[in-house]
């Protein structure tokens, strides 16, 4: 290895500990925002980022669990609170970027115009399992085989209007097959049904099912990801096996209250920027199949614009409401 790559490598690492040799940028309790029950993979994002933003973002950085109503009352929570960087709200794509086509008016919140986006903190892809409710089915080819073979499949995800969850309309749409959606309150519980055999399919982030899959609990077929994953490579995409739309990654981004003034959000910006250098941090992530992430706040926003635009016409097409 050269000096130079060297110095390449070990540059991002000792950020973290320049910043916390500085005074915290806030100086009480800050908290991180989670609109997930803790275990999930959002709440031990949020944990993990925590832990590196105490004495460098806050003297204390603790996560604050306000699950319910699929992560919405955490984004109402984080629009309510002081704009003065004691809370960041920490959230999956989903709620921002294609809630607003499920929701309409009824939404309590406009998520373009309530929220300073910071950045992204992980990027990951999703992962299609099968359980014993799916015999014999080794590769997509084989599961699509079993959904015509039965006029039609349920599958599970993590909750209603998730990107999951329309990652199996698109699915079902493209192959010509019956999918039928069974919402869940959260990757576990749906997991726990397909490792069972009660339903033949799941959807999830990939880091929820890599550990049954090692395990032969349950057999992921596809995962939404451009490329094989170099940790599963006997796992295929979605483009190989002839679905190159569901190609995807979703993310978990940090915001703030849109109050926050520019120089506060170029300064939370620089600490994620620090936080997700930090070795620990990385190899943390990278374990639970999370790419660690940063981009400016404005490129964070131009991506949730045309996230947001996307999502309308396939939200529209699958006719799906919420009943709430």
């Amino acid at each position: 290895m050269t000096l130079a790559r060297r110095a390449l490598l070990a540059a991002p690492l000792l950020a973290p500990a320049r910043a916390r040799a500085q005074a915290p940028a806030v100086g009480r309790t800050a908290r991180i925002l989670c609109g997930f029950p803790a275990g999930g993979t959002v709440d031990v994002t949020c944990r993990l980022l925590a832990e590196r933003l105490r004495g460098t973002w806050a003297p204390q950085v603790v996560v604050e669990n306000r699950a319910g109503a699929a992560g919405r009352l955490a984004i109402e929570e984080a629009i309510r609170a002081e704009a003065d960087g004691t809370t960041i709200l920490v959230s999956p794509a989903s709620m921002i970027t294609i809630y607003p086509h499920l929701y309409g008016a009824r939404l309590r919140y406009d998520a373009q115009a309530d929220l300073a986006p910071v950045s992204p903190v992980v990027l990951y892809p999703f992962a299609l399992g099968v359980g014993p409710g799916a015999p014999g089915v080794t590769d997509l080819r084989g599961l699509l085989a079993l959904a015509r073979a039965r006029n039609g499949l349920n599958y599970a995800s993590p909750a209603a209007g998730s990107v999951p969850h329309f990652t199996g309309v698109m699915l079902a749409r493209a192959a010509g097959v019956e999918l039928t959606h069974v919402p869940y309150r959260g990757a576990a519980p749906a997991i726990t049904d397909a490792i069972a055999g009660q339903i033949p399919m799941t959807i999830n982030v990939i880091g929820d099912q890599t550990e049954h899959h090692r395990g032969g609990r349950l057999r992921m077929v596809a995962v939404t990801s451009p490329q094989r994953l170099p940790r599963f490579p006997d796992v295929a995409t979605f483009a190989e096996q002839g679905f190159p739309d569901l190609t995807a990654d979703e993310w978990f981004g940090a915001f703030l209250p849109a109050r926050a003034t520019p120089a506060l959000v170029g300064q939370l910006n620089a600490a994620l920027r620090d936080a997700v250098a930090d070795a620990t941090l990385r190899q943390n992530l990278l374990q639970r199949e999370f790419e660690p992430a940063h981009t400016s706040a404005a490129d964070f926003a131009a991506r949730i614009r045309a996230e947001t635009t996307k999502w309308g016409p396939i939200v529209q097409a699958s006719g799906f409401r919420p009943e709430e």
